[in-house]
């Protein structure tokens, strides 16, 4: 079955210094090869997304970009930079790509401006913002005009993954659970709590944010969420269930399982969950397969496969 990808990542020449650090205790051999796939936008990329029937790939910076520059006209400076790099792979294979904006949140005006040109100027779908900025959450009130101008442009945010400001103490020695083993689906779906529990769906409720990884634990947790919430009584127009049904979607990315995808079908409903693949982390074959083969009706697997993301993401499907 063709299929629409959301997280596919790639690397812009001016965003080295600020992805390295973060591979620095990856062993050299699969560092190169990281490295190769998220710069490459021809034939080593598109064999893999042939071989797994993607027909087309959003791409997005592999975090965390510049989000972690603290100087905040140079980050501007390089986000537009990527952006327009970005922009030009596009042109070159427009049947292939689409993409999402990289975007410099240290300055919240100019972060809508950009959107905003990426958006109307560059065609792009969106924007991905790579976690927190320089210690900063998304629910954040200095955060409401890019807020605004996402929902004046209909312009759905992934948010990625990224470190926390600080690693949990609750880890200890255990480095393993760090990162995509447990440590960023926390900081995620914690990160997307705060924007439903910090008001911002009832400040933009048109506003769409896009998870990956099936919603982060988020489908699985809606009734204790409302529960919780009228036990601390949180002060919010509808209950937090209602805003991740409404504001939020999700994709299949690294989760590439059954009983995790009929819960967020069952919670959210097969209108919210869409394909991914996350290129180069997890296996882009691996992906493709499962989506075929997993069981389920297929009308569902064409909504999750293509159809979903075509309709929330504007795209024409011919």
């Amino acid at each position: 079955m063709k299929k629409i990808a959301l997280e596919e990542h790639f690397m812009s020449p001016g965003l080295d210094e600020y992805w390295r650090p973060t591979m620095a205790d990856v062993p050299k051999p699969i560092y190169d090869g990281i490295r190769a796939r998220l710069t490459d936008f021809g034939e080593l990329r598109l064999k893999e997304m042939d071989d797994a029937g993607i027909e087309l790939a959003i791409l997005g910076v592999a975090g965390p970009g510049v989000q972690v520059e603290p100087d905040a006209r140079r980050a501007t400076f390089k986000a537009a930079e990527a952006n327009d790099f970005l922009a030009a792979e596009i042109a070159k294979r427009p049947e292939h790509y689409l993409g999402f904006a990289h975007i410099a949140l240290q300055d919240p005006n100019a972060a809508a401006a950009e959107l905003d040109r990426c958006v109307r100027q560059l065609g792009f779908k969106g924007a991905m913002i790579n976690g927190q900025t320089l210690g900063h959450y998304l629910d954040e009130r200095q955060f409401d005009p890019f807020w605004a101008k996402a929902e004046e442009l209909g312009a759905p945010i992934y948010l990625h993954p990224a470190d926390p400001v600080q690693m949990y103490q609750s880890f200890g020695a255990y480095k393993e659970l760090q990162r995509a083993t447990w440590g960023w689906g926390v900081e995620t779906g914690t990160h997307a709590l705060r924007m439903v529990f910090g008001g911002v769906f009832d400040r933009f409720p048109k506003a769409l944010l896009l998870l990956g990884h099936l919603g982060e634990t988020l489908p699985f947790m809606l009734w204790r969420l409302d529960s919780r919430a009228k036990l601390y009584g949180v002060k919010l127009k509808r209950e937090p269930s209602d805003y991740v049904r409404d504001n939020i979607a999700v994709t299949i990315s690294g989760m590439f399982s059954k009983e995790p995808v009929e819960c967020s079908l069952a919670a959210l409903g097969k209108s919210r969950v869409m394909f991914s693949a996350d290129f180069p982390f997890e296996s882009i074959s691996e992906a493709g397969h499962f989506m075929d083969r997993v069981e389920m009706d297929e009308d569902t697997r064409a909504d999750i496969a293509w159809r979903n993301a075509a309709r929330i993401l504007k795209i024409d499907m011919k």
